[in-house]
């Protein structure tokens, strides 16, 4: 087991786990907190455009970690796929506007197409924006989603998959977003983890609810679930990682109470529980 954490010097936050707060109130409760590290998602930059939000936040002590989100790549119609990989070069200018080192790729899903075709357009779309993400200096990791997802969000469902995909794909552009929501239950996960040494961007934390409620938005605070997310950060560490831990939380119920409070919970739970 790895040794329980100390400070916040690795603690960063997705703007979508505080979903209510508008950016300008986010970043100061972030600091506020102790947060050291912001992911952004592009709801929250659009209001402001990734001029504008550069400028905030080099006004801050925040780091910038990534971008999310990129992807949804897969289509039956090539016009589709093509406007995906035109839409994902879009996506990579805002994140190296932004400062941003890494675009987070949900990989997409369709009902109309089997997932080994799927994946296999998925692998095709990355291979081709390849090059502009290189001459932007931003990287793309492909982040496995839970198998519940694969009918409409990623035909990418396990680490396996991914490290495949990686693999295949041969590029230092491409690395894996590690998310113990999404692969917890894989019964090779420690093997894929170490699979996956030098080609980790992103370590995502949360907790599984049990019950859980609703398959969308019912994520919980570490510690309040079943994940063995300690367990699994040493893993990910040993496997050479050593970036931020972003918190990534869906939750109707944590964005109706008061934001503040919550960051503070979250402060709590990450030394407590990662």
């Amino acid at each position: 087991m790895p040794d329980q954490l100390t400070d916040t010097s690795r603690l960063c936050v997705h703007t979508m786990t505080t979903k209510p707060l508008d950016l300008k109130e986010a970043i100061p409760a972030y600091e506020a907190a102790g947060v050291k590290g912001i992911t952004l998602w592009r709801e929250h930059v659009e209001p402001y455009g990734p001029k504008e939000v550069a400028k905030m936040l080099k006004d801050s002590g925040l780091k910038t970690v990534s971008l999310c989100r990129g992807g949804f790549f897969p289509a039956t119609a090539g016009m589709a796929r093509e406007q995906a990989r035109t839409d994902n070069r879009k996506i990579i200018d805002e994140a190296a506007e932004l400062g941003a080192p890494v675009v987070v790729l949900v990989c997409g899903a369709i009902p109309d197409l089997d997932l080994k075709t799927q994946r296999q357009q998925i692998a095709e779309a990355i291979h081709a924006i390849v090059p502009h993400a290189k001459g932007a200096g931003v990287k793309l990791a492909i982040e496995p989603l839970h198998p519940m997802y694969a009918g409409d969000r990623s035909a990418v469902t396990t680490m396996d998959q991914a490290n495949n995909m990686i693999l295949q794909l041969g590029s230092e552009q491409v690395g894996i977003a590690i998310d113990v929501y999404h692969v917890w239950w894989d019964h090779f996960l420690k093997a894929e983890i170490e699979r996956a040494t030098g080609t980790i961007m992103a370590f995502h934390v949360c907790d599984w609810r049990v019950p859980t409620r609703d398959m969308l938005n019912d994520r919980a605070v570490m510690g309040n679930g079943c994940i063995p997310i300690n367990e699994i950060r040493g893993w990910v560490e040993k496997a050479g990682f050593h970036g931020f831990i972003e918190v990534e939380i869906f939750s109707d119920e944590l964005w109706a109470m008061d934001q503040e409070r919550y960051l503070k919970r979250i402060k709590n739970a990450y030394l407590k529980h990662v």
